[in-house]
């Protein structure tokens, strides 16, 4: 984190950085900035061993311009990675957008920018889902943890993810 409070990604692409406690129902907000390549995400209710973007849940941060034009729905910002699309594209790109964050039992919210971009219940979530190939099946949402750790991503092909005035409010 540098002076101004703000917390810079890893040099190393593909880490994670993830809370040392778990939390189960809580409200998260923060804001992010991303280069023109930016890749990154929050882990929701992740095991610390696995993958967060498999075995918990992955709030997708990303500029579109990562996939070139070519990345599917539940790829882009906002997206529960590979599993639920946002409702919109709320996204401001090379600029500080804000997520509000809420996951109270089954029920998933999302705010991104003053915009209601997701808002599920957990329980419905019953589709398998894959990686990146559709051999390599992982639980369906409803299965996943409804406890874990909270985390940030960094994947960025050029530059990366700032992140800064994040507050947790533990709710249970």
């Amino acid at each position: 984190m540098d002076e101004q409070g703000i917390l810079h990604g890893s040099e190393q692409r593909g880490t994670w950085l993830l809370s040392d406690k778990e939390y189960g129902d809580f409200h998260l907000e923060l804001e992010f900035k991303l280069p023109p390549l930016g890749n990154s995400g929050v882990a929701l209710r992740a095991p610390l061993h696995g993958d967060p973007a498999y075995d918990g849940m992955e709030l997708q941060i990303v500029d579109p311009r990562y996939y070139d034009g070519h990345g599917e729905a539940v790829q882009l910002c906002g997206a529960i990675y590979r599993a639920i699309a946002p409702r919109k594209q709320a996204f401001k790109p090379e600029e500080w957008n804000k997520y509000e964050i809420t996951c109270m039992g089954r029920h998933v919210k999302v705010v991104l920018n003053g915009q209601v971009i997701q808002d599920f219940n957990l329980d419905e979530q019953d589709k398998p889902l894959h990686r990146d190939s559709p051999e390599k099946i992982t639980l369906p949402l409803k299965d996943r943890p409804r406890k874990g750790r909270i985390g940030f991503q960094e994947l960025s092909r050029e530059g990366h993810v700032q992140i800064r005035n994040v507050v947790l409010q533990v709710l249970d």
